[in-house]
């Protein structure tokens, strides 16, 4: 797999999509994104001292039906890259990662389908290494921050990297799922709408299983925190 880092970019992203012709499988890494977005539009502080990474895949034989393993496969990746520096790490359904109750990574993937297939796919990745997460009103960590020490990019940008090129058991993700059998606050996205529930499970398709009340509900689209 070839692998490009660049010094800034405005979203690897987007810059990545340049080799959506080229049938070939690509990483593409910046030190530094000037226009990082997240979920839902959401902007991305990418401060130097982080890894931003875009992971483009292309596939001859992926049912879009089974498309979510790819945001799941991502966040293992992660998790496995917090625990090499013998940290703990979480998922909050379904793509972020956290540490100590707060965010250390954001997953963003993006999918092109043709004929109920997966044709490619864009896996963007933003973690906290050793960059200033202070501004962020203490609801944002870094690897730096939970060790202690001083944590290379590079470091922790193989490892990832490493990760990312294994293959992880569905399982792998879901036993990191902070919240499952647990109550939990939700807040329905498009809706609006916002009740208490019990998470039960996460199905393969990626839909999380609540009990609201005696009724069975599954969330395609929601915003979900640990009831207090």
């Amino acid at each position: 797999m070839k692998i490009e880092i660049l010094d800034e970019v405005s979203s690897t992203n987007e810059y990545i999509r340049r080799y959506f012709a080229s049938g070939e499988d690509r990483i593409v890494v910046a030190k530094r994104q000037t226009g990082g977005k997240g979920t839902k539009g959401r902007s991305f502080a990418s401060e130097e001292g982080g890894i931003y990474l875009s992971a483009l895949n292309f596939y001859s034989d992926f049912p879009a039906r089974n498309a979510f393993y790819l945001m799941a496969h991502a966040a293992v990746a992660v998790c496995r890259t917090a625990e090499a520096f013998s940290l703990s790490s979480e998922i909050k359904w379904p793509n972020d990662v956290y540490l100590n109750g707060k965010k250390l990574a954001g997953i963003l993937v993006e999918n092109i389908l043709e004929n109920n297939m997966v044709k490619l796919s864009v896996t963007g990745i933003g973690v906290n290494v050793s960059n200033d997460v202070s501004g962020l009103n203490g609801i944002a960590t870094s690897l730096s921050e939970e060790t202690g020490k001083t944590i290379p990019v590079e470091s922790a940008l193989e490892i990832l990297i490493g990760n990312l090129q294994q293959k992880f058991d569905f399982n792998d993700y879901l036993a990191r799922v902070r919240f499952l059998k647990k109550e939990v606050s939700v807040v329905e996205n498009g809706t609006g709408e916002q009740y208490t529930a019990t998470a039960m499970q996460i199905l393969s398709d990626g839909r999380l299983c609540v009990f609201r009340g005696e009724q069975e509900v599954f969330l395609s689209a929601a915003e979900i925190s640990l009831k207090i």
